[in-house]
This record gives structure tokens, C-alpha cells and sequence, in this order.
């Protein structure tokens, strides 16, 4: 990993190109790491390792790739500047990875900086059910490449339950509906699988009700299933591509 870097920053923006007008493609969560194609004073062109998604991030001090060996368990968690709930400094959202130097059964110390010890688990921790925590994003803003408690869009909501857990999933609809290999029909539709229409996703709860980044209301939302479908056929003329079960 000598040729990798770690993201030391709450949250950073990708950018399409290297202007902070461009559009935002995406975000780098802290602990998330990648690798420099290019750079220039002000702007450096990534590769992030996670999901191989590239674009632009503004030229910062970043540090030497660290192993990470716990994440961020809850939506968000506040960070300290000491081992109190005193001198709070800022947020990391979820999946946000951590290499962590000492821990109590109240907080733990990473980068010089305190993290309550419950809002963490252990890196290889998973879920037997991906999409167990999806639910804390509920009444979240939307937001076009978010994918943080500050907001988030469709494709990354899917994203992040799967890097939760330690595995992979493309960043794009486009990319996962490709990705994910099992079609299933919209009668068989059950809890777990994932809707796609061109450039929108969403994941059934149930067979009737949805989940999902919904941008013309600007939130996360859940929804029924039939109603979504008929609302976005309404006004975006789109059908359902592909409902696919992992």
C-alpha cells in the first residue's frame, strides 16, 4: 500500500474536473483511501481504492496509507479533542474507518483525536443482513454524489450498507445493476432486492414498501412500492430496468 494515501478529512469532495464548479461525482468519507494519478498546486486527480471511482479532489495535506481496524457504526459520531465529551471537534459519518491506538469502554484514540467507543466496531464486523442499518439514513437530505449524514443520492445509499460490511459495490446505478447478476421479476419481489430505473435505485423493505434517496423531494424516503413506480413512470417517464437479488 506504499503508493496509496489515506483520507485524514471528515468528508472530501470528487469533482468531475479539477474546478471546484465542476459537478460534485462523489465523496471521500474519512478513512477512505486512494491512490494520486496527477496533481498540480491546487488540484490532485485520484483512483479511490474502495470503488476505483476517479475525478478531482483540492490539493491538502493527506496522510500515508493506515490499515484501518474499526469503522464508524452509527450515523453519525462526534470526535474530541480528548478522552471527555469536552473540546468536540467535528463529525465522522458512517463507514468512516479508523486506526485506532487505545480504547476504553468510553472512547478510543485514533489520529490524536477521541471517538466514543460504542458509535464503533471492529473492522471485520459485518451483518448477516447488508442493508440491517439502511434505516438511519431515513429523512436524510438528498444530495447529488453525497453519501454522508449531510446527505446522500440513491446509488451511494446501496454503496454504503455493502462497504459496511466489507464488500464491494460499485459507486453508479448503471455500474451496480451490471454488477448485481440475479434478475428478479416484480411479482417475486421480496425484502432485500434492489429496484433500478435509468439513473435511480431503490431497495425493498418488503414486497410493498421501498427505500430509497428520492431527489424531486430532496430526502430519503420509504415509500410503497407500487406507488413509486407508478410516481416515477408519472413524471420522469421512466420503467423499471432491472430488480436484481444478491
Amino acid at each position: 500500500m506504499n503508493n496509496f494515501y489515506t483520507n485524514n478529512y471528515p468528508i472530501i469532495n470528487l469533482y468531475k474536473k479539477n474546478s471546484a464548479e465542476s459537478k460534485i461525482v462523489t465523496q471521500m468519507i474519512y478513512g477512505e483511501s486512494f491512490k494520486i494519478i496527477n496533481k498540480s498546486s491546487k488540484w490532485i486527480k485520484i483512483r479511490i481504492k474502495e470503488d476505483g471511482y476517479t475525478g478531482y479532489i483540492k490539493n491538502k495535506r493527506f496522510i500515508s496509507y493506515l490499515k484501518p481496524t474499526h469503522k464508524v457504526c452509527v450515523l453519525s459520531a462526534s470526535i474530541y479533542k480528548n478522552s471527555n465529551y469536552n473540546n468536540k471537534i467535528g463529525k465522522l459519518s458512517y463507514v468512516s474507518k479508523l486506526k485506532v491506538e487505545k480504547s476504553n469502554s468510553k472512547f478510543s484514540k485514533f489520529q490524536n483525536k477521541w471517538i466514543e467507543t460504542k458509535n464503533i466496531k471492529p473492522i471485520k464486523y459485518i451483518n448477516k443482513n447488508i442493508f440491517k442499518n439502511i434505516g438511519i439514513f431515513k429523512s436524510i437530505k438528498y444530495k447529488w454524489g453525497g453519501k454522508t449524514f449531510n446527505g446522500i443520492d440513491c446509488s451511494a445509499l446501496i454503496q454504503v450498507c455493502f462497504n459496511f460490511n466489507n464488500k464491494f459495490c460499485p459507486r453508479d446505478t448503471g455500474k451496480q445493476a451490471k454488477f448485481f447478476k440475479k434478475n428478479i421479476s416484480l411479482k417475486n419481489i421480496k425484502k432485500n432486492d434492489i429496484i433500478y430505473w435509468k439513473g435511480h435505485v431503490a431497495l425493498a423493505l418488503s414486497a410493498k414498501k421501498l427505500i430509497h434517496a428520492y431527489g424531486p423531494r430532496k430526502k430519503i424516503l420509504i415509500m410503497g412500492i407500487k406507488k413509486t413506480i407508478e410516481l416515477i413512470k408519472k413524471t420522469a417517464n421512466l420503467k423499471v430496468t432491472f430488480i436484481k437479488r444478491i
